[in-house]
């Protein structure tokens, strides 16, 4: 049975309402989704498996033509796209490789190798490898919107926000709906506290990415994984869950959606979604912070074995990672007081090279767990320092405040913390609003 047939039934059954009433209802839905999951997860096979004989017949065009430089970028620009639907990270070796090959064969005239290989680079959170790479090529030419947006794509990742001025705020134009600047430039305006316009650039470059013919499944996945990021971090929770389903529905195999829905599912507290999807998630990709997901939710549903032997999964995973200390197994090492001192040190490294404003988070939070609170109020400053509307960022100020004595700051930043979001994660907006209401309480400090 097709999932056309499949509806035309349920129609029947709901106009009707003969039967067994509701539960055949409930079943024709369940098999109505059942049918279109396996429709859907054969298409993205499929996507899949032609990508595998691109890429196969593009090896064998480079094995057999050593002096083809465009056929080792277009075989570097499939690596990069297969690894993003399977989560192979070799792929993403595979993709530096090839495209250093083409550029070593020729450098004028191969935008598409320097581009590839940036993303690599990119891929592996070598980010200043990778500005090293998007800034000549940029330099070169101006013009190009995609290669201005790399290039600050890079330089946010670093911390330098000059550098992102300077490439991202001449952009405008159509090119601001392009489906490969929007994402950067979204990013840029939510780091600056806009977060409408940040909204209005994601959506309406999803809107014209979805619309192309031929879209592949995975690239519709990661539109929707970016939109619902940015709708739950500015507390849209059901926003955030449309886009995931709708990204589910084309890509139901995805790992990354997959680990979004946990995230929101553990937010919410309905741990036997989280551990369902995250099961789904990490049993594709080993994913640190999908991991410490997991462990919370056995955690909460009273499975300490569980949690534990999840814990330790997240901890082999993160060392496993590309780049400094993972971030998001330093939050929850901090968060259950474990390892203060090493992740301290990580976090203080880190920022040798990757000065950004979470980057700066991580460090204050470090400070704060590690008991030096003057400290970490100071380290907070620049986290803050943009304008950033992230309740997790305020969260942390907030409480970091509270700690130093100042009932006022902390106040309005576990106030603005809710504001912007009650779902940044499963325990701390429990923690804000009940911190927050023992404040308003207490009488306030004479100045």
């Amino acid at each position: 049975m097709n999932g056309r047939r499949l509806g035309a039934g349920l129609l029947l059954a709901l106009t009707v309402g003969g039967g067994g009433g509701w539960w055949t209802t409930r079943r024709l839905l369940a098999m109505e989704r059942a049918t279109h999951e396996r429709e859907a997860t054969a298409s993205a096979a499929a996507e899949r498996e032609v990508r595998t004989r691109d890429v196969a017949f593009y090896e064998a065009r480079a094995a057999g033509d050593p002096e083809s430089a465009i056929d080792r970028a277009t075989l570097a620009a499939l690596y990069l796209q297969r690894s993003r639907e399977t989560a192979d990270f070799a792929d993403v070796l595979r993709a530096e490789r090839s495209a250093r090959a083409s550029l070593a064969l020729r450098t004028v005239h191969n935008e598409a190798a320097a581009v590839a290989l940036a993303s690599s680079l990119m891929s592996q959170h070598r980010f200043a490898d990778a500005r090293g790479v998007a800034a000549p090529l940029s330099a070169a030419a101006p013009w190009v919107a995609a290669h201005r947006a790399l290039l600050g794509e890079a330089c946010l990742e670093l911390g330098d926000y000059a550098c992102a001025r300077a490439a991202l705020d001449s952009i405008d134009g159509r090119a601001r709906t392009s489906g490969i600047v929007a994402p950067t430039l979204a990013r840029w305006a939510e780091l600056r506290g806009d977060s409408a316009t940040a909204r209005v650039l994601l959506h309406r470059a999803r809107a014209v990415a979805l619309s192309q013919p031929g879209v592949p499944r995975e690239r519709v996945a990661w539109w929707q994984l970016r939109v619902a990021d940015l709708e739950l971090r500015q507390g849209r929770a059901r926003s955030a869950e449309r886009a995931l389903r709708a990204g589910l529905a084309a890509s139901p195999e995805d790992h990354r959606l997959h680990a979004a829905v946990a995230r929101l599912m553990a937010a919410r507290h309905r741990w036997d979604d989280a551990i369902a999807h995250g099961e789904r998630a990490v049993g594709i990709a080993l994913d640190p912070a999908t991991l410490g997901v997991m462990s919370d939710a056995y955690a909460a549903r009273g499975d300490s074995a569980r949690a534990a032997e999840h814990a330790r999964t997240m901890e082999v995973a993160a060392g496993r990672q590309p780049g400094a200390y993972h971030r998001a197994w330093s939050l929850f090492l901090l968060d259950h007081g474990r390892q203060l001192p090493q992740v301290l040190d990580a976090a203080r490294a880190e920022l040798a090279t990757r000065r950004d404003a979470y980057g700066h988070d991580v460090l204050a939070w470090a400070l704060y767990r590690n008991g030096r609170v003057r400290e970490a109020r100071a380290a907070m400053a620049p986290a803050l320092a943009l304008g950033t509307q992230d309740a997790l960022l305020l969260y942390h100020a907030g409480m970091i405040a509270r700690a130093d004595g100042d009932a006022r700051a902390a106040r309005s930043y576990l106030a603005r913390a809710l504001a912007v979001s009650a779902w940044w994660d499963h325990a701390g907006p429990d923690t804000a609003r009940a911190v927050l209401d023992t404040l308003r309480r207490e009488p306030e400090a004479a100045p």
